[in-house]
């Protein structure tokens, strides 16, 4: 699936970012896996702040690829002009999205050039088009590139 990642530095600032490697790890409790590239200020906020909301967008929802595909600035203001919520753990959630995850990170671990991030869901939602819409996949001809 294609997810749009809302994290906060703990200090008022917040980001966006488009994450597709994102994987069921258990379910009792509920936990998934999100990787972010090392090299991504988003790994301190995660660390300072623990946790995130993962925003699930249609397979039509193509405005949020282009909205949050190019990455943001730490002090850019990923959430400008778009429709957003906000989850009982405060971070953004996109309104539009057909459904969302919010959690807390639990443990992480280095893979290679990313960090993966165990997340324990503490709470979950649907849009108002999950009847009508198909989520959006990611599918890579090679586990070698973006």
């Amino acid at each position: 699936g294609v997810f749009i990642l809302s994290a906060s530095d703990g200090n008022g600032h917040e980001t966006g970012m488009l994450a597709s490697w994102v994987q069921q790890a258990a379910f009792e409790p509920p936990m998934v896996t999100v990787a972010v590239n090392r090299k991504r200020y988003l790994n301190d906020w995660l660390q300072q702040n623990p946790k995130l909301v993962l925003s699930l967008i249609g397979e039509t929802q193509t405005e949020f690829l282009k909205h949050f595909g190019r990455g943001f600035e730490s002090d850019q203001p990923a959430f400008e002009g778009v429709n957003i919520s906000r989850g009982s753990n405060g971070l953004p959630i996109l309104a539009d999205a057909i459904g969302y995850l919010e959690g807390n990170i639990v443990s992480n671990t280095e893979v290679g050039d990313h960090l993966v991030y165990v997340v324990e869901i503490t709470s979950a939602g649907s849009g108002a088009k999950l009847d009508e819409e198909k989520p959006m996949v990611h599918i890579r001809k090679n586990g070698f590139g973006y």
